[in-house]
């Protein structure tokens, strides 16, 4: 009975140390809600905390809800999570934004007006991502293992291309650069929706 108790509460402490975890990059997110020009909201996490990917994808749910049909919410919530994903496994900081032992930092930006819905995904590398140009297999390529034929990298990338309306990058003025992804709003009014 004692070994159950201490196992218990272990988890408990567990639990506390997660949910901690999770509200320190929480806690660095804020809104900025203006209705005539938009509703804004920045979150800033790092690639070396654990759950990051999951944390900014529950993130955009909260900030979502309701503010767009229930589509786009849950195509923007994977494209974030692959975007992050990108940066979590991909990233390496330039030489003039790296720290030694530093975390590496990761802002997610949403900007949402009545038609449309933009995302930024930050990182401190300039390299360009290589959005992949949307390859065309034919028929007899695509059998019961068609991931076989699939890109090796590129994966997330390709999904944001195909669930956005629109995909692009920009350079950061202080090194590192921004994935941008545009959803349409087909017109904003989501009180209609079910």
């Amino acid at each position: 009975m004692v070994v159950h108790v201490m196992v218990m509460d272990a988890r408990k402490t567990r639990r506390s140390e997660d949910l901690a975890h999770d509200l320190d990059a929480y806690a660095h997110w804020f809104v900025a809600p203006d209705p005539s020009i938009g509703h804004f909201l920045a979150l800033t996490l790092f690639a070396e905390c654990r759950g990051t990917a999951r944390v900014a994808r529950d993130t955009t749910s909260v900030f979502l809800r309701g503010a767009v049909p229930k589509e786009v919410m849950y195509d923007a919530r994977l494209v974030v999570s692959e975007l992050v994903g990108n940066v979590v496994n991909h990233a390496v900081p330039d030489s003039c934004r790296a720290r030694p032992g530093g975390l590496r930092r990761i802002d997610v930006t949403f900007k949402r007006y009545p038609k449309w819905l933009f995302i930024g995904v930050t990182d401190e590398d300039s390299t360009p991502p290589l959005l992949p140009m949307g390859d065309f297999y034919s028929p007899e390529l695509m059998t019961e293992l068609s991931e076989a034929v699939l890109p090796d990298n590129g994966r997330g990338l390709m999904l944001a291309q195909r669930m956005a309306s629109a995909v692009w990058w920009t350079p950061e003025q202080q090194g590192g650069k921004t994935v941008w992804c545009r959803f349409d709003l087909d017109g904003g009014d989501v009180s209609s929706q079910p």
